[in-house]
């Protein structure tokens, strides 16, 4: 018995030392589990930091939002439109006919920018538009930029920025002087330039697209400063009237179109007679100044 006893005894120790242990390390791990917990300041602290950070992404994208997505820069900067979009008649034309973009007279070696940021859809050489390249925008836009002495180094596909220079003033192509003919166009149909250059638009639904597709139905007559030398050549061997360039005192030129000189009857047989003059002279005589277009050589 008293041996039996000693044993128990023997294996008291131990055991209360295992659970002791196992007391202790549990309050070791409720301490740790408490200390990793944010104190109050810390937490009232990160509390602060989101709604900063929440108020600078909302200010952010407020202000993404507010920046418009069309700009239109003007491609011949501090130079005049000269030659509207509409309808418009050529000295030599018996009709008139949609003038699809607008003339900006300039001298020849003008840098020419790009209205827009987009991608160059295509340039070239056209019998009548000479030298050209056109430039797709966002919202189904592009730009058409013709006439041109030189076209930038730029190949279908590249992009262009803001402003960035796509070509030079010239006068290629069937042109009556060296001037810029600058197009926009949604899905292909022409607008008036003058509607969107120098202003901005936030989204493509604020394009003025129904307002730029208005044009008046008058016949502009148009005026030049000269005529394309296989005209001239027939006009001159038709003896009709002539067209004279006169500088103006700005230093352009405006052509104007003389009126044939008055022929003489016979005196014996009766009074002098004027002959009406011809339908170019005729037209540009009884067109209203406001109708007239001169365009820069």
């Amino acid at each position: 018995m008293f041996r039996e006893l000693l044993s128990r005894e023997t294996r008291l120790p131990p055991i209360l030392g295992v659970g002791l242990a196992a007391v202790l390390m549990g309050s070791v791990a409720v301490a740790t589990a408490q200390a990793s917990l944010p104190s109050r300041q810390e937490r009232m602290a990160a509390e602060k930091a989101a709604v900063v950070e929440a108020r600078a992404v909302d200010a952010a994208a407020a202000a993404h939002a507010s920046v418009p997505q069309f700009f239109f820069v003007s491609p011949l900067a501090g130079y005049a439109v000269n030659s509207p979009f509409g309808l418009r008649k050529m000295p030599w034309e018996e009709g008139g006919r949609l003038h699809q973009g607008v003339d900006i007279a300039a001298p020849a070696g003008s840098a020419v920018r790009a209205t827009m940021g987009g991608v160059v859809l295509r340039s070239g050489v056209d019998g009548g538009y000479g030298r050209f390249i056109e430039v797709r925008h966002t919202g189904g836009l592009t730009s058409f930029y013709a006439h041109l002495g030189r076209i930038a180094p730029l190949k279908a596909g590249a992009v262009v920025t803001p402003g960035q220079v796509v070509g030079y003033v010239g006068s290629s192509g069937r042109s009556t002087g060296s001037h810029l003919h600058f197009e926009i166009r949604h899905d292909g149909k022409p607008l008036n330039p003058v509607v969107f250059l120098g202003r901005t638009f936030k989204t493509e639904v604020d394009l003025p697209l129904a307002l730029a597709a208005q044009f008046p139905r008058r016949v502009r007559v148009a005026q030049v400063s000269n005529w394309p030398e296989r005209l001239l050549a027939r006009k001159t061997a038709a003896k009709e009237t002539p067209v004279v360039a006169v500088a103006r005192a700005d230093g352009r030129v405006r052509a104007v179109i003389k009126p044939a000189a008055p022929a003489l009857g016979p005196s014996v047989d009766g009074p002098r007679t004027t002959p009406s003059a011809t339908p170019s002279a005729r037209s540009a005589a009884e067109a209203s100044p406001e109708e007239v277009i001169s365009t820069a050589s």
